[in-house]
């Protein structure tokens, strides 16, 4: 879905492609309007993927919401029976963050042929960073001494890495690619705007 500039509520569009997906649509539905908790859908993002354990094939269903203040994210599963819950189960899990506690919103487009001039981007990727997770990249510490064979630690990167997205347009289509990108966009607009956290 692309960034739109209007404050119609797309709740109804949201659970459309929440039904599109096909992927136990009621239950998921549920859980996403129940995190949303009556608050305006500005934008949303619909990922459906399957992931791959052992022999069997599972699947795995995104979806992030923008509403006026709040960032939710909620991410559904499916579960073969186990000791406790003997039948087949879905999990699903929200998050809600306020808008003015986004520290990042990272985007990386992945064009074909750029000598080519612009074109649509054949991959996208949308980090988004407030502060729960980081990652730290770590590489042996140097100097400019070609002949120094000295222990000099280590030197790195603390990156926020909470939320993570990558589609591409030959697995998900080119409509995914500019879905992704557009609520990136509405995503970045809005942390912009929002106030300080306290």
């Amino acid at each position: 879905m692309r960034a739109r500039t209007d404050d119609r509520d797309r709740l109804r569009e949201l659970r459309a492609a929440i039904d599109r997906t096909g992927y136990y649509p009621e239950v998921v539905g549920e859980g996403v309007q129940s995190a949303v908790a009556g608050e305006q859908v500005v934008s949303f993002f619909v990922h459906h993927e399957p992931t791959f354990e052992h022999d069997e094939v599972r699947r795995h269903l995104s979806v992030v919401v923008l509403t006026p203040t709040r960032l939710v994210l909620a991410h559904t599963d499916e579960h073969t029976g186990d000791d406790l819950l003997p039948e087949p189960y879905t999990s699903t899990s929200t998050e809600s963050i306020r808008l003015s506690a986004v520290r990042s919103v990272v985007v990386t487009r992945m064009v074909a042929n750029p000598t080519s001039g612009p074109g649509h981007p054949a991959e996208a990727v949308m980090t988004i960073g407030w502060g729960g997770v980081s990652r730290v990249d770590l590489e042996p510490a140097g100097c400019s001494d070609p002949e120094c064979d000295a222990d000099h630690g280590y030197t790195g990167v603390l990156a926020p890495d909470d939320f993570s997205l990558r589609v591409s347009a030959a697995a998900d289509g080119k409509e995914a690619v500019a879905g992704l990108l557009g609520f990136a966009e509405s995503l970045s607009a809005r942390t912009h705007q929002a106030p300080a956290a306290p």
